[in-house]
This record gives structure tokens, sequence and C-alpha cells, in this order.
């Protein structure tokens, strides 16, 4: 397996209690909220720990749900991202605003009991008024979600790389990162990620909102649809605080490798697409071989019985099974 190639100190320290341990004291960095949270901390200080060290990024794919996720685990990634566009995808739908927030919130439980990564969980625009975003941010950080994505968009909102976007004012973009914010700072710990689709309105208006996130007290800031690596450069100098970058192969940023980003001083990159495509493209490829096969032989074998078996979590349950036997 290829192993991922940047190197975090958080995750070399990171604690796993045992079970045969009683009064261990945890020491949790990089703490917001009123209630501390183990994986908010852990998600939170990997961002920080990125941030302005330009040999390290969190690159990562974005997932959909508990199966998607534990591979990603497996793969030797740092984080989960649950993306409001895959996760969109998997109902067979296009990322138009369909998705609501008990849906984001059963699918954040579905992938907490999979994994042992923090989660960061698209929020899009939180469902509605400010209340509403405070509501979403609570629900998600007591699902399992170390962090969550809030943004300035309209609703229904659209992935950031196709048309019809709009966004809200400048005042109810900035009552919805206030809302986040107080949710992570009077409840349970979680890492907010401030983003805003501004551009559309020109410069000035996305670094003004990307800016204004940072003072109201945002963990991170996403500026959406950068084009190119001058306006990258220029943007991450000017709000100069932990950001994203969005990468979509085909999409209106430019496609830069996760170092050369890491060097421009992103603290981290997704990639929503890579995943969607490679289950449409696979799925597809797999349905005409089946069809092919019907009048000439067995279907193709694509994976072996015991790789799947395995894929899927049958060894671990087997075990489990044999362990509580009677």
């Amino acid at each position: 397996m290829e192993p991922y190639p940047f190197k975090f100190s958080t995750e070399e320290s990171n604690h796993q209690l045992q079970p045969d341990q009683s009064g261990v004291t945890l020491h949790l960095k990089n703490v917001r909220g009123r209630v501390p949270s183990p994986q908010a901390s852990r998600l939170r200080s990997l961002w920080v720990e990125a941030h302005k060290d330009p040999t390290k990024i969190l690159a990562f794919p974005c997932s959909y749900d508990g199966l998607s996720s534990r591979l990603i685990e497996e793969a030797g990634f740092p984080m989960i991202f649950i993306s409001g566009f895959a996760v969109s995808s998997a109902h067979g739908l296009p990322d138009t605003g369909y998705i609501a927030m008990q849906e984001m919130c059963d699918k954040v439980q579905e992938v907490a009991r999979q994994v042992t990564l923090p989660i960061l969980v698209d929020g899009d625009t939180g469902y509605g008024s400010p209340m509403n975003v405070r509501r979403t941010v609570e629900s998600f950080a007591k699902a399992g979600a170390a962090g969550v994505m809030i943004e300035d968009q309209t609703w229904p909102k659209r992935c950031g790389h196709t048309k019809g976007k709009s966004v809200v004012t400048r005042e109810e973009a900035y009552a919805r990162i206030r809302a986040a914010c107080d949710a992570r700072n009077q409840g349970q710990d979680i890492l907010i990620l401030a983003r805003t689709d501004s551009l559309i309105l020109g410069w000035e208006e996305a670094i003004t909102r990307a800016k204004e996130f940072k003072r109201i007290g945002a963990d991170g800031v996403f500026v959406e649809a950068l084009p190119d690596r001058a306006a990258m450069k220029k943007c991450i100098a000017e709000v100069d605080m932990p950001m994203l970058a969005n990468i979509i192969e085909g999409g209106k940023t430019e496609n830069i490798s996760a170092k050369e980003l890491a060097e421009l001083g992103f603290a981290a990159a997704a990639y929503p697409w890579t995943l969607v495509a490679a289950k449409l493209k696979s799925i597809r490829d797999a349905l005409e071989s089946l069809k092919r096969s019907f009048m000439v032989g067995p279907p193709e074998t694509i994976l072996s019985y015991e790789e799947v078996v395995k894929g899927v979590g049958f060894g671990k349950y087997w075990e489990l099974e044999e362990k509580y036997k009677y």
C-alpha cells in the first residue's frame, strides 16, 4: 500500500487508551469549546501543524458512507471529510440542496461507527437561519463530528464549481459563522471551517468576508473556486490563517499537486470528485463487463471472494462472533 506522504507529529503522539488503564489524564491541545472533545482537539491540532509548514498538508478524498470512510482510513489518510456533494451522489442526486441536516447527522453517526479518525462534515448553509446553523453545529458535534463547514451560499446551495450559485448578504454570512462559533464555544468543541463562495462578486468581497470569518473566530477559512496559483498565493497572504483548497478535476480551480498546495501555504486540500468519479466509472465498467459475459462465460472476477468478504467486514465480525461464542 502506498504510504501517506505527509507526516504529522499530532498523529504520532496520539494516545490510545488501553482497557486496563484507570485514572488516565488526557492532555488535549488546541481546545476551544466549553466541553472538550478529543477528536476536535486532534483535528484542530492537525490543521494548526499544517498551517505555514510548507512540508505538510492535510490532503484527503471526500467520503459518502461508512465503507468509503473505512477504506480511506485503511489507506492511511489522517482524517475523514463527509462531503455534501459526495453524499448527494450516493442518493443518486446532484449537490443542489436536496440533502437535509438529519440525513447528514445520520451519515456522521454511520461513519463514526466505522473509523477512528476525526471527521469533518459539510454543513452546507446550516439549513436555515443562524439559529438553524447553531442547531446544525451542535447536532453534528453530538453525532460524532470533529469539525463542520458552514458556507454563505443562498438555499438551495450548489456545488461550488457548477453554475447557478448566489450568496447571502455579508450580514447574514457573518451571523451564520457567529452562530457556529457560539455553538462551539458554549457547547461541545468542534472545529469551525467557514466557507465563502463570494468570489463570484469579486476579489474584495471574498477577502473581506474571509477576514471577518477569521475575526469572528472560525478555525479555518475556505475561499471556493480560486482560479490559479497566483490567486491562491495572494489569498493565503491576505487572510493569513489555516485555509482549505478544493480540487475538482476539470473544475474552476487549477489542478496542482498537494505538495505544491502545501508550499503555497494551504493547511488542507479536499478532493470531493475523486471517489464519486471512481464509483461511477467502476460500476459502469462492471455492468458492461457483466453484460458481455452473459453469452460467453462466467463474469469477470473483479476481486477475489476473500477480498470482498474481508473488505465488507465479515472477518472482523467472525472474530467477535467467536469471542462471544457460548
